[in-house]
């Protein structure tokens, strides 16, 4: 798991002037909304005696510790301790992370990270999203398989054939030759373009709304944005396209949360949005029968331990991404998390970290790496 990326910490009609408990990159997190419909994000963990906050109540656009009444602005500053009185001075020190939030696409995502503003990677753009004449709808997957995984497989064309059987016209005798394609660099990732042969969709209205009853052609575009974000573009005709766009966020090693947002050009009645999430909760089932088997859970630590072929390139090249950002320090060594979890308490580093360093809570531990892992190496189709 990785810091310094966007992550969507909850859809934003679940976060009110309540404390709302998140957890994400194996950390706690409280979420509330103050007076002014702001949302903050902030850790978890009293700096106190380790009371969690999200157990707490809000006062005064505060979030109150439950276990000693400890208050913490938005900012993360403790603004009051009953204990000391009510001239009592205040640490500066007692202060938690504070993390940077925005609001988009009805999700919340939080900064989880230290990085200046101006560094940070941007989140993946829903350019449709608002747009006259496209629709949305979202939906929330909890799924017990590894992120990077799952990124993984939205960047396969080859498993089309055998995972899904809505997506792509099998024939026993001829199977679909996936193409070379052409890397399609974007902003914080890479995307791809194939036409594949597709089945007659059996969905009535879909076919009547597309014309198409019989097998056609169907343009696919994919790719990956960040750490955990990718987008699949679905067009059977310029009339019907769809564009999905999914935030993955890593709750624990093998424990993702997927917030998936489908826009669409055509059936824009809200009575069709259910046809919709029907399919998306198909394909979402199909991918994760498959996924929740596939081992190691987590990417090998050494590439030569799987074989990679030509269709298998665009994972070739995420791996490489990630090696390269695991290699700017910014993956957390979890497994030092997990050997000190009884004894110690650990906070995502915030921005605010880098202008001071005297915090209670350790920052999580890091993975030093300067070099990256080793080049994935392809097989020849021939």
């Amino acid at each position: 798991m990785f810091i310094n990326f966007w992550y969507v910490a909850e859809r934003s009609e679940s976060v009110t002037d309540k404390p709302v408990a998140v957890r994400m990159l194996g950390q706690d997190f409280v979420l509330f909304r103050d007076s002014a419909g702001e949302v903050h994000c902030l850790s978890n963990i009293c700096t106190h005696r380790g009371g969690a906050l999200a157990g707490g109540q809000m006062v005064d656009d505060c979030v109150e510790c439950p276990y000693h009444g400890w208050q913490f602005d938005g900012d993360g500053n403790c603004t009051r301790i009953p204990s000391l009185g009510v001239n009592g001075k205040i640490p500066k020190r007692t202060r938690v992370d504070s993390y940077p939030t925005q609001e988009r696409y009805g999700l919340v995502f939080a900064f989880l990270g230290d990085l200046p503003e101006e560094e940070r990677p941007p989140i993946m753009e829903c350019k449709e999203w608002g747009q006259e004449g496209w629709r949305a709808t979202s939906l929330v997957f909890d799924w017990d398989y590894d992120y990077k995984r799952s990124v993984e497989n939205a960047l396969d064309p080859a498993h089309n054939e055998f995972t899904h059987s809505t997506h792509i016209d099998r024939k026993k005798d001829k199977p679909f030759q996936v193409p070379d394609l052409e890397l399609i660099n974007t902003d914080w990732g890479t995307g791809f373009h194939i036409e594949m042969p597709a089945p007659a969709m059996y969905e009535e209205k879909m076919a009547d709304t597309a014309n198409l009853h019989e097998p056609s052609i169907f343009h696919i575009r994919a790719g990956y944005h960040g750490v955990s974000s990718f987008w699949t573009y679905i067009e059977p005709t310029p009339k019907f396209i769809r564009r999905q766009h999914f935030y993955e966020t890593p709750i624990e090693r093998g424990k993702t949360r997927i917030f998936a947002i489908d826009m669409r050009n055509a059936m824009l009645d809200p009575d069709d949005d259910k046809r919709m999430i029907y399919m998306d909760t198909l394909v979402a089932n199909e991918d994760g029968d498959v996924l929740l088997d596939v081992r190691p859970v987590l990417q090998p630590l050494n590439n030569i331990k799987e074989n990679f072929v030509p269709a298998d390139k665009h994972i070739a090249h995420y791996r490489e991404n990630i090696r390269e950002w695991e290699a700017m320090g910014w993956r957390i060594d979890q497994d030092e998390v997990e050997r000190n979890e009884h004894q110690v308490a650990y906070a995502i580093p915030c921005p605010d970290r880098r202008n001071s360093k005297n915090w209670t809570l350790d920052p999580v531990p890091l993975i030093s790496a300067t070099t990256g892992g080793a080049e994935v190496k392809i097989a020849s189709a021939n």
